[in-house]
């Protein structure tokens, strides 16, 4: 039966959920010249790829049919690389096959596995699952293959990257070699070519994941940040664009735990996905972003996989991604299925090269700015207070009632005070950021800056342990005041912005320390220090008329029998002078002449005897 007819019970169920235009990946699936034949399809992250293969598979299930027959063995199983997204899939294909009579069950890690057995044995059409969890059930006889028409691996790079490949092939080996196999990706790597060899059946390949399609509905933002200054441009970003729900990917566990408190003490309602959580508190994270209980979500990349939120439109990578997949599969939790969405990537400017990098292995080209500012937020603040509904909505007597009785005791300006007071109260307080400008030069300007540097001055600046320039700095802190740089690195970091690899070579005197600063880092470090109103202590450049000195490069051992020297270098205070140092008293020998020789142990001496006089 044809799937566009009014009659067919799909196509009535997405005329239900007001589905009016396909996407691309939907449409193509639909080819009738690709009908019954095996896929290979790779498609953006978020483009509808679950409703795609549901679409695919139905006149392999159906056929010319209105509604399935009576459920028994399954005749569908999809396999999903983490347990929310084979629960969101199980969710789909729910309501899509509904008016068909089919019969979902979804096998998931962290539920109970006797439940999904008791499910299996009451029959099911389709199965949906974790890699793991099916195996398992096929393993102990609990769910039969041998009826199995359609096989759908979904996410499968991901599944290949978590170490899935044996229990994926286990699988595929374990269902019929009669079956339709459907697999979508987000990308194509050399795996899941092999992988298509392998197990398919002449199958079509559908690319659309390749060019500027991908990323039409998601607008990249790249922010310059200092690196101290993280969870201040986290909280900025999300008081700028004031999303209903935000998504924070962070790279490690801990990590995400640090964000999380740092936001709650912020005021946010925010909640932490990670590999530590069992199931049931992701299900109740998850379910309090749904029911906008909490706005912001906080996780790792395996624990956010797979996960969509009606509302998300927000994400905001505190850490770089480790390559354009990551950031592919990150910024695909927003955009989804025609939504917009907006993807900021929060770049120190030590990292700057590494960021450029990857946009480009990703073909993107993309704009870099600074944080928001508690500026821009204020003025945004004051715009969205005229557009609230508290001002906007119908006035009832009650209320204009007591709006009079007020003014009769309160000026119109005091009124107007104290709900913007009131407007604030929810709201956490902007922070102030420092934008570190454009950060880590090209090779080009490098060069260019040095041929443009007068050689009249040559002590402005030196070479680093990089081979980079660095510029001299003066802090008015000495040994006179325990200058140790355990706590002057920490408090040259923060007040310049920078990250102690922008430090190099330190020296303690007796009333200032000197210090190193990579000439890439030099100028927005200078203006960082002048920005601060109570500085822990006074930093400026150093003068170009001070004698010169020479510069030791860090790191560096002493030759052997050599005794270092601690003039230029010296990080700590001078020993007094032991008793060992005062001069010997005339006529006294030397210590090392009242030893014996050292020998053999028969007490004669090492070489040759000397001959009498």
């Amino acid at each position: 039966m044809d799937l566009f007819s009014a009659d067919h019970p799909l196509t009535r169920a997405l005329v239900e959920r007001s589905y009016t235009d396909l996407t691309s990946v939907q449409s193509a699936v639909l080819d009738p010249q690709i009908q019954e034949r095996d896929l290979l399809v790779s498609a953006q992250t978020g483009s509808g790829k679950t409703v795609a293969y549901g679409l695919a598979m139905s006149s392999t299930l159906l056929g010319d049919a209105l509604e399935l027959e009576q459920a028994a063995e399954p005749q569908a199983l999809v396999v999903a690389p983490t347990r929310e997204l084979a629960l969101q899939v199980h969710s789909e294909l729910s309501w899509l096959y509904a008016k068909a009579g089919a019969r979902v069950v979804s096998c998931v890690g962290g539920m109970d596995p006797r439940a999904e057995q008791r499910q299996l044995a009451r029959g099911a059409h389709i199965v949906v699952g974790t890699p793991g969890r099916l195996r398992d059930h096929l393993e102990r006889g609990a769910l039969q293959a041998g009826h199995l028409k359609a096989v759908v691996l979904d996410e499968a790079d991901e599944m290949l990257d978590m170490g899935f490949r044996e229990d994926l092939e286990f699988i595929l080996e374990t269902t019929p070699q009669q079956r339709r196999t459907l697999l979508f990706s987000a990308t194509l790597p050399k795996d899941i070519i092999a992988m298509a060899k392998r197990y398919q059946r002449d199958a079509w390949r559908i690319a659309l994941s390749a060019g500027p399609q991908g990323h039409v509905d998601i607008e990249y933002r790249v922010v310059r940040i200092a690196p101290t200054e993280v969870e201040h441009a986290v909280v900025n970003l999300l008081r700028y664009f004031e999303s209903p729900t935000s998504m924070i990917f962070c790279n490690t566990r801990e990590a995400v735990r640090h964000l999380q408190a740092i936001l709650l003490e912020r005021g946010f309602g925010v909640v932490a996905l990670s590999g530590e959580l069992s199931q049931t508190e992701r299900n109740h994270a998850l379910q309090a972003l749904r029911d906008g209980r909490s706005r912001v979500c906080v996780a790792t990349d395996v624990a956010a996989r797979g996960i969509d939120l009606p509302s998300l439109d927000l994400v905001i990578h505190a850490e770089l991604p480790r390559n354009a997949e990551t950031l592919q599969h990150r910024s695909g939790r927003t955009g989804r299925a025609g939504r917009k969405g907006i993807s900021c990537l929060l770049v120190p400017i030590s990292r700057k090269r590494r960021a450029e990098m990857l946009l480009q292995s990703a073909g993107l080209r993309v704009e870099w700015s600074g944080a928001p500012t508690a500026e821009d937020i204020l003025k945004l603040d004051q715009e969205r207070l005229l557009q609230h509904p508290i001002l906007t909505a119908e006035i009832d007597s009650d209320d204009r009632a007591m709006a009079q009785a007020l003014l009769a005791v309160r000026s119109p300006e005091e009124l107007a005070c104290a709900l913007v007071r009131l407007y604030r109260t929810h709201l956490p307080a902007a922070e102030d950021v420092f934008d570190p400008g454009p950060g880590v030069p090209s090779r080009d300007d490098r060069s260019q800056s040095r041929e443009a540097r007068s050689p009249r001055h040559p002590r402005d600046s030196s070479t680093d342990e990089d081979g980079g320039d660095a510029v001299w700095f003066r802090l008015n802190i000495g040994r006179q005041k325990n200058a140790d740089p355990k706590w002057l690195i920490p408090l040259i970091c923060r007040q310049g912005k920078i990250s102690k690899q922008e430090i190099g070579s330190i020296r303690i005197h007796e009333r200032e320390t000197k210090f190193e600063i990579k000439a890439s880092a030099a100028e927005a470090f200078l203006q960082a220090v002048r920005q601060i109103k109570n500085p822990e202590g006074r930093i400026e450049p150093v003068g170009l008329n001070e004698p010169e000195q020479p510069i030791a490069p860090r790191n560096t051992a002493p030759t052997p029998r050599t005794k270092p020297s601690a003039a230029p270098m010296e990080r700590t205070r001078e020993r007094p002078n032991s008793p060992s140092d005062k001069p010997r008293p005339a006529g006294d020998k030397p210590r090392w002449a009242k030893t014996k020789p050292v020998g053999k142990p028969g007490g004669k001496p090492f070489g040759k005897p000397k001959r009498p006089a």
